[in-house]
């Protein structure tokens, strides 16, 4: 694990086993488990999971809804629903930065100290990985520059790709904390 900035850390790891205060669901609109990230959370989660997602009545694109973790070594989930890559010009931009937004605003109403991000969207849904890194870094940086999150940010990345992009970025320093 390097420390990359103060509260930003790039890990090539399994999301689910990280001690965290949160970690965060690449999910669908349903919530009720699905594929890549969100299926791994599911699983190792137990299938109380389920159950509670299923009384949240599911969640819209760029939107974040909280649970409780049950099983997993963290004590919440932060379960967003990511834009499905249309070519760009369907409001993937906006949608995949709201899901960040929304994501640490919960974060933060709740005292979340540390939170782990997968790379939302990029998978299944086919967000360009290098774009999506981008708007996840600009989008986490402006909650840090206002002072509202104050904890620490893992960006846990399944593959070594998606981590070299998190790497390169930063070290490009195109997310300065002014």
């Amino acid at each position: 694990m390097k420390d990359t900035y103060k509260q930003i850390q790039v890990v090539l790891d399994d999301i689910t086993r990280l001690n965290v205060d949160a970690i965060v669901n690449a999910a669908n609109n349903s919530l009720l488990g699905g594929g890549g990230v969100d299926g791994a959370i599911h699983r190792a989660a137990g299938k109380e999971l389920l159950e509670e997602c299923r009384t949240l009545g599911g969640c819209a694109t760029g939107e974040s809804k909280m649970t409780k973790a049950y099983k997993l070594p963290c004590k919440k989930i932060i379960h967003t629903v990511g834009p499905i890559w249309k070519g760009g010009d369907q409001r993937e931009a906006q949608l995949l930065a709201s899901c960040y937004d929304t994501a640490l605003k919960l974060a933060e109403e709740n005292q979340l100290t540390s939170i782990a991000f997968p790379c939302i969207s990029t998978g299944v849904y086919h967000y360009p990985r290098k774009e999506a890194a981008k708007i996840a870094l600009e989008t986490i940086f402006k909650h840090i520059r206002n002072g509202a999150y104050k904890g620490d940010i893992l960006l846990c990345c399944f593959l070594p790709e998606d981590a070299q992009i998190y790497e390169q970025l930063l070290k490009e320093h195109l997310y300065d904390k002014s």
